[in-house]
């Protein structure tokens, strides 16, 4: 994937003494794997440990994940307390997360509550969808809105109720809408750049220690697609 040199600084949304979000870049992983590359949790780390003057390890809790190929807000928690209280508030379903997806065919309805029973196979790295519920199977649902369009693509705006393995990718797969760029779930080309065009735009919740909202909305990442969706608002 091509490196993006945009300073962490400039991607952070939100900065408190118990949380921090970030705008992910899609060429980002979240957290390590088997490529080594730097995951965005050390690097936010490292960017913690400079600016605060931090000695030694610096704790950072991974609260939720993007795919490497897609971007927007990621949070994560400075503290253990605040780390334990963000997982509840996960569990609860008060984490509230809008994404904007693109995709090249128009959704069924202009808006509809996709329910689904995903099937992860490991080896593949893929979810599979189900109309009907299964013993190996997890339910998952969402929201979508169809809230823009150009000439040959469709912007959809969508409500994440369940969090499941490459829930939206798969969802919106199942109903013939592939993402631009996600190759695994149908989509006939890949991006330059490797990434897909599902962002994570709106994070909303109730932070879990000053007991305030917190409301962050993070920018796509630059280019002819997405700048053009931008102007329509």
């Amino acid at each position: 994937m091509k490196e993006n040199n945009i300073d962490i600084s400039e991607r952070i949304l939100f900065e408190d003494n118990h949380l921090i979000i970030v705008n992910k870049l899609p060429s980002e992983i979240v957290q390590g794997d088997k490529t080594g590359d730097e995951p965005l949790s050390e690097t936010v780390k490292k960017y913690i440990a400079k600016k605060y003057n931090k000695p030694g390890e610096v704790f950072l809790g991974v609260i939720h994940r993007l795919d490497r190929p897609v971007s927007g807000a990621v949070a994560f928690a400075r503290t253990s307390k605040a780390l334990t209280r963000m997982n509840e508030l996960l569990k609860e379903r008060k984490l509230e997360k809008t994404y904007w997806a693109v995709v090249k065919n128009p959704p069924p309805m202009q808006t509809d509550h996709l329910v689904h029973y995903l099937k992860r196979n490991t080896e593949k790295n893929k979810s599979f969808a189900l109309k009907q519920p299964s013993a190996d199977a997890q339910k998952a649902e969402l929201i979508y809105e169809l809230i823009a369009h150009s000439d040959q693509y469709y912007l959809l705006k969508i409500n994440l109720l369940t969090g499941r393995h490459h829930q939206i990718r798969c969802q919106l797969s199942a109903i013939g809408c592939p993402i631009k760029g996600d190759l695994k779930y149908g989509y006939p080309r890949s991006n330059n750049n490797a990434s897909i065009h599902l962002h994570s735009v709106d994070l909303k919740f109730i932070h879990p220690v000053k007991n305030e909202l917190v409301h962050v909305v993070a920018r796509p990442p630059s280019d002819p697609l997405w700048d053009y969706f931008l102007n329509q608002f």
